[in-house]
């Protein structure tokens, strides 16, 4: 049986494991994201190689990451790891380590894998939203990813939710519903507070915070209203939600209830299924 090392590279982690060819995980670990491009290239090369000092075979990398990533594995852009724009990652893994290696933008990534044995299985038409340090988004139509003209369908997290802001970027569904940049930060500055963990959010929310509780009304309801449009443009059978925050329970009823809550003002679709 064939093994392969997926990696994902976030933001703020990279997470990486030893994968077989029916998706089993064999091993997994993670590691912090350098703020250097050498260093990040060093670490993934050095994740490749520990596995194979340690007598295993590898047939394939795979690498996820943010940003619009062109076929040939140039990162056009990498999301929040500025200094990896423009560099070409396919190229620089296969010299460093003599391996065919794969990158793919992380929310097609994740849409794929949701297919193959996720919460998409038997599913052809679905969008998938990765919520981390941005947003990260994919449109699966027909079983394919659609990657649009420039290889930047998906990037959800670009659209604007509401421009009464004095830099229109704040108000994007990046800077409003992603876990870092959107609810850690909106807490940060109400509470004038400096968390660096979304779950501390929540916790204060349960415990009756009253900055915490309307922060994250809102939240919701903002995620609710990125969703909503999505669902009425693209009428994907589901929209699978990813992300470390997605597995909170908190987290899932509370953006159920903001969507059930929306969709029941909103005339036009309030009947729809």
């Amino acid at each position: 049986m064939k093994n392969y090392v997926g990696i994902d590279v976030g933001g703020t982690s990279i997470k990486y494991g030893l994968v077989n060819q029916d998706g089993k995980m064999i091993e997994q670990n993670s590691s912090p994201t350098a703020k250097q491009k050498q260093q990040i290239l060093t670490d993934l090369t050095s994740i490749v190689t520990d596995y194979q000092k340690n007598g295993q075979a590898i047939a394939g990398i795979g690498v996820s990451m943010p940003g619009v990533i062109e076929s040939d594995g140039i990162l056009t852009t990498a999301g929040a790891i500025k200094c990896m724009y423009g560099v070409n990652l396919k190229e620089e893994l296969e010299q460093h380590t003599g391996i065919k290696t794969t990158i793919e933008n992380d929310a097609n990534a994740a849409a794929i894998a949701e297919q193959w044995l996720g919460a998409a299985q038997d599913l052809h038409n679905y969008l998938g939203i990765v919520l981390g340090t941005g947003v990260g988004g994919a449109l699966v139509i027909n079983d394919q990813v659609y990657r649009g003209a420039h290889a930047r369908s998906g990037e959800f997290g670009w659209m604007l939710l509401d421009d009464q802001h004095d830099e229109l970027e704040d108000g994007s569904m990046n800077f409003q519903t992603a876990t870092v940049i959107g609810l850690l930060r909106i807490y940060n500055i109400k509470a004038q507070a400096n968390l660096t963990d979304a779950r501390e959010v929540f916790d204060r929310a349960d415990n009756g915070d009253k900055i915490a509780q309307p922060v994250l009304h809102n939240y919701f309801r903002k995620l609710a209203q990125a969703i909503l449009n999505l669902v009425v443009c693209f009428d994907p059978a589901k929209v699978v939600v990813g992300g470390g925050i997605s597995v909170n329970p908190t987290f899932q009823a509370g953006l159920q209830e903001a969507y059930n809550e929306l969709q029941e003002e909103h005339a036009s679709v309030r009947d729809l299924n």
